[in-house]
């Protein structure tokens, strides 16, 4: 551990190397299975819970300001976290450790895909078991951060209204900015105004769920025609507004990528591109990683990487450059109302996401007795090897049940 010096607004923070942060960051992206919520419930635990770097509520703030901001949530915060330790080299040394080794990762199975193909009936067993793995790790995470984050009976309430707005089909945006505002309403001593807001957002979600609602689904509609031409400009462009539109986390991609991919440039199926998301759903990484898949079909090393860097350029400039004027935002006592009103907001929409990957993955009973093994490991293992070992576990099960 590096010694501790007072950053930006009388934060304190380790100073540390800039090969300490690689490593540090490295280690976090090697052990980063499950998707943002487990990865954020991994960075949280060592660097909140263990070390100290920031308090818990300044930490619950720092994760409302980066979810109403564009870019992969978890990745976001390795880069606020290495800017404290290392200032701006230590923020791009820590954003960069943490996705390398699921860009490498995903760089070699779309060059196995797409050269070799990966329909053998062994590689569909061990993806089984590690699905019902993945899932056992976003429910703990989910629980995890929700422990810390809803601390009265409001917050769990609008936990709980932001999981059925996600059910009826209301963009988040809309959710988060009810969450933050009915919140900050309250701990403003003005409870009929957080009344009122409550009542009309669930006027909202009650003839959203009425109507069916369906924001954010992905088409699944075939689009003839014959590929066009695409050049790695594009394709970085393509990366770009995937990085500028992900509000949310890197859900909110999936269409603007898919969009580009299918429906437009048509360089792959829609079959491709469901492919490119199962498999960076069970990688070490961000789940916006798909998008280096995505690039890879289009254009093969270079398209990935174009793709690549777009995506996450937004997520390293907003921190590295905008760095001083956020912490500004952050410790501003008049929005820490919002903030935590945003944060319940963010644990129902996960939760909700969390059960509809649960109904997607758990589809047998051999499927639930590896859910329901890899979540009792989670919550008794309390070791950091725990997240890969039961990942490794859960597919050596899935070959011997599925194949």
């Amino acid at each position: 551990m590096g010694r501790w010096v007072t950053v930006g607004l009388g934060v304190m923070s380790p100073q540390e190397a800039p090969s300490r942060i690689f490593s540090r960051f490295l280690r976090f992206g090697l052990l980063a299975w499950g998707g943002p919520v487990a990865q954020i419930a991994m960075i949280r635990q060592e660097l909140v819970e263990e070390e100290r770097w920031i308090s818990k509520e300044r930490f619950n703030r720092v994760l409302a300001v980066y979810q109403v901001l564009p870019g992969p949530e978890a990745h976001e915060l390795c880069v606020y976290f290495g800017r404290l330790a290392g200032g701006r080299l230590g923020g791009f040394l820590a954003g960069l450790g943490f996705m390398l080794p699921g860009l490498l990762f995903m760089l070699a199975l779309s060059w196995l895909y797409v050269a070799v193909g990966i329909s053998s009936p062994l590689f569909q067993a061990v993806f089984a078991g590690c699905q019902a793995a993945v899932v056992a790790l976003i429910v703990r995470a989910v629980h995890r951060i929700g422990g810390h984050a809803l601390t009265d009976g409001w917050l769990w309430g609008m936990a709980v209204l932001a999981a059925v707005a996600q059910w009826a089909g209301i963009h988040f945006l809309w959710t988060l900015a009810f969450t933050g505002a009915a919140y900050s309403f309250l701990k403003r001593g003005r409870r009929p105004a957080a009344m009122a807001v409550c009542a009309a957002f669930l006027a909202v979600a009650f003839f959203s769920l009425r109507n069916e609602g369906s924001a954010g689904s992905v088409s699944m509609v075939a689009v003839p025609g014959a590929p066009l031409e695409v050049s790695v400009l594009g394709l970085f462009g393509s990366g770009l507004r995937g990085g500028l539109l992900t509000f949310g986390g890197a859900y909110t991609a999936i269409p603007f990528l898919q969009h580009d991919a299918v429906e437009v440039g048509r360089w792959m199926t829609n079959a491709q591109f469901l492919d490119g998301l199962a498999l960076s759903g069970i990688l070490p990484a961000p789940l916006i990683i798909f998008g280096t898949f995505v690039g890879y079909v289009g254009g093969g090393l270079p398209g990935a990487l174009a793709v690549t860097v777009g995506i996450f350029l937004p997520a390293f400039a907003f921190t590295l450059i905008g760095y001083d004027l956020m912490e500004r935002f952050i410790d501003n006592a008049a929005l820490h109302g919002f903030l935590d009103g945003v944060t319940a907001g963010v644990v129902g929409l996960i939760a909700a996401t969390a059960m509809g990957l649960f109904q997607a993955a758990i589809r047998s009973w051999p499927a639930a007795v590896i859910f329901g093994l890899s979540l009792l490991l989670l919550y008794r293992w309390k070791t950091k090897a725990a997240v890969p070992a039961v990942v490794a576990g859960a597919g050596i099960l899935g070959l011997l049940v599925f194949r």
